[in-house]
């Protein structure tokens, strides 16, 4: 098995994005590809192949095409205005039309996978495709129950080449440790979004914050106060508390700068080896009501770095993970906020599972006996990701 990725063109010897518009000097880097319209990135997965070993062929237009011949798009944002199939040059789509060639869509992001299908099968139609003319892979777990579609973690593997290797050089995590640690837990959050303010000011108006190492950067993308998926009126005065918080953002509790928080490889090490867990705020709390989770570096952050989690995100992220083969640390956390679907009621059962666990009084003694799974999970996080690749060409393939 192995990936066969066709080109239409390649640059010092290096193949160009498929469908990226030139850049002015391409020969540097592509650093910015897909910053902007039609937002085109490199395909990840060529340097996943690359940095565990899976093979990967790589042809051009002009070569003969190859049997199971993917023709891949990463995606840096799907836009719904871009007419994907319509930017192929004449003879790649003549290639796709006549089965010879798959279009492979990348894209790393949690997006409803159900609207992207649509879209996709309405270009399909309009340009005389059949609609098994692609595969797209997404990081929403949805994606699986879509025909055409597969889910992928790639956020475990692009975290990794930054977390675990770092332009070739291994990087160090924190480790586990039996010493006693100075606080009760780690809660970070680079980029501002209303479902997470309204987490962190319930925490900082309990007092809970008081023995933890947390974070509010005001970065913004864009979010709007409607978009919330809590329910503020379910918790008196906190509208107001939430005003407040924010009006006094940034909170710091560590010296790196906004744009060496989303670095993924500098670590203040100390955040994660003298605090007993992470209680992480996941990119999506509701995927678009899409049904599916989508689990980022947030998440493999602390895995990595020795803590056991309780995570503020879509129901069954935890699922995915166990799927993925880590461990949640059952019994040691009640863990049955996963199951919930209603964005209201996980909210409740998850505070209420972090207030159980800041009650108990003896973190110390509840992280060692963690400690198995702690380990198992970086053991895991570090390991080579051949298999993952060789499950997602199987997918890809799968029915063919």
């Amino acid at each position: 098995m192995s990936f066969n990725f066709v080109f239409d063109r390649y640059n010092d010897s290096r193949p160009y994005p498929n469908l990226a518009p030139m850049m002015d000097n391409p020969h540097d880097s592509y650093h910015g590809m897909g910053d902007d319209y039609p937002w085109i990135t490199p395909c990840r997965l060529l340097l996943y192949c690359a940095d565990h070993g899976y093979p990967c062929i790589v042809s051009y237009m002009d070569q003969p095409i190859p049997d199971r011949a993917f023709y891949p798009v990463g995606l840096g944002f799907f836009s719904y205005d871009v007419d994907y199939f319509g930017m192929m040059p004449v003879a790649t789509l003549e290639t796709v039309r006549a089965g010879r060639l798959t279009v492979l869509f990348y894209y790393h992001e949690g997006d409803n996978p159900y609207r992207e299908r649509d879209r996709l099968d309405q270009l399909c139609v309009q340009h005389d495709l059949p609609t098994t003319c692609y595969r797209f892979i997404s990081g929403n777990t949805e994606a699986d129950h879509i025909d055409n579609f597969v889910y992928f973690p790639d956020h475990e593997l692009f975290y990794w080449r930054n977390g675990v290797v770092w332009n070739g050089n291994p990087m160090p995590g924190a480790e586990a440790h039996t010493q006693p640690r100075s606080r009760q837990f780690t809660l970070l959050s680079r980029v501002h979004k209303w479902w997470r303010s309204t987490i962190v000011s319930y925490f900082r108006r309990a007092g809970q914050l008081d023995q933890a190492y947390w974070s509010y950067n005001n970065v913004t993308m864009g979010d709007l106060y409607t978009n919330n998926p809590i329910m503020l009126s379910r918790f008196p005065g906190l509208d107001k508390y939430m005003e407040e918080f924010l009006a006094g953002s940034p909170y710091r509790c560590d010296d790196l700068s906004a744009d060496e928080h989303n670095s993924h490889w500098i670590l203040a090490d100390y955040l994660y080896s003298d605090s007993y867990c992470s209680f992480v705020l996941e990119t999506l709390y509701d995927a678009e009501q899409s049904g599916g989770a989508f689990i980022t570096e947030k998440t493999f952050k602390a895995i990595r770095n020795a803590h056991p989690f309780i995570i503020f995100g879509c129901p069954n992220t935890l699922a995915t993970l166990r799927r993925l083969g880590y461990r949640t640390f059952d019994p040691h956390i009640d863990n049955s906020y996963d199951l919930e679907q209603d964005n209201n009621e996980r909210f409740v059962k998850t505070i209420n599972v972090v207030d159980q666990l800041l009650q108990r009084g003896d973190l110390h003694l509840w992280y060692q006996a963690c400690l198995p799974d702690i380990l198992h999970n970086q053991q895991l996080f570090t390991s080579n990701k051949y298999d993952r690749l060789a499950d997602l060409d199987q997918s890809l393939t799968c029915g063919e």
